[in-house]
């Protein structure tokens, strides 16, 4: 596999960032500058998308995951904190699941252990089609509506806007595949890490009964709900977010 592009900002212990479906890690940006100061902050763009559009992309969430691994590897990166965001949810929880001993902290956002995503807006198989009939710019532009209460009103909503254009038709698809072939339920008990759950009260993309099978069933967890905010919190509220994370990755 060739390697993917990775942002690898700041200095300290490293923190890792996995965008989600139809994502970039450009959508990091208000994380980054948030984080850079306490942490090497590593935003890997997935194979197919953003920065890594040259990149053959993955059918499945352990291609994804292990890409990412190897690009760890590449940087002599040991040990991280590991947060992911719906599809790189399901992504960190893979890694969990491949290379627990190299994670110190997990964070899993706005996402769920079925990949089929039951509750969603859409089937994953009404994605695919809609893809097909409609495009590319339209189904990007369509889906990522969903991430915003304001929709395509939201102050960066651009960022995803700009991240889809960089895709391709293969990739998204692929993603919707790989997404849906992929089941993590029984993973849960196995994670043995320290793990913060962040989910927005309005997301359209994964219920309360999604991250409430994460709660339930890692061990060691702990739910933070944000109020007023759909898929992608990470935009829509910022600053909480970024305390959030900040308190958790701090905490002794």
């Amino acid at each position: 596999m060739q390697d993917i592009y990775v942002e690898d900002i700041g200095k300290g212990f490293p923190l890792v960032l996995v965008h989600g479906f139809l994502g970039s890690s450009d959508m990091w940006k208000l994380q980054i500058e948030h984080f850079k100061n306490d942490f090497r902050v590593i935003a890997p763009a997935l194979p197919g998308f953003g920065k890594s559009n040259y990149v053959n992309s993955c059918e499945s969430i352990t291609c994804m995951a292990k890409s990412i691994l190897e690009s760890l590897k590449r940087l002599e990166i040991k040990r991280f904190h590991l947060l992911g965001h719906s599809m790189g949810g399901m992504i960190v929880q893979e890694i969990s699941r491949l290379a627990e001993d190299q994670i110190d902290k997990l964070i899993c956002y706005g996402t769920g252990p079925r990949g089929n995503i039951p509750g969603r807006f859409e089937t994953i198989d009404q994605s695919r089609e809609k893809l097909k009939i409609n495009g590319l710019k339209d189904t990007a532009y369509r889906i990522a509506k969903t991430w915003f209460i304001e929709e395509e009103k939201a102050k960066y909503f651009y960022l995803c806007e700009e991240a889809g254009k960089k895709t391709s038709i293969e990739a998204v698809d692929n993603g919707l595949v790989a997404m849906k072939n992929w089941d993590g339920v029984k993973n849960l008990q196995n994670i043995k890490n320290e793990t913060l759950i962040v989910w927005g009260d309005q997301d359209k993309a994964y219920n309360f009964n999604q991250v409430e099978t994460l709660n339930d069933n890692i061990p060691n967890s702990n739910l933070k709900i944000i109020k007023g905010c759909s898929h992608n919190v990470h935009l829509e509220k910022p600053n909480e977010f970024n305390r959030i994370v900040s308190e958790f990755l701090k905490k002794n």
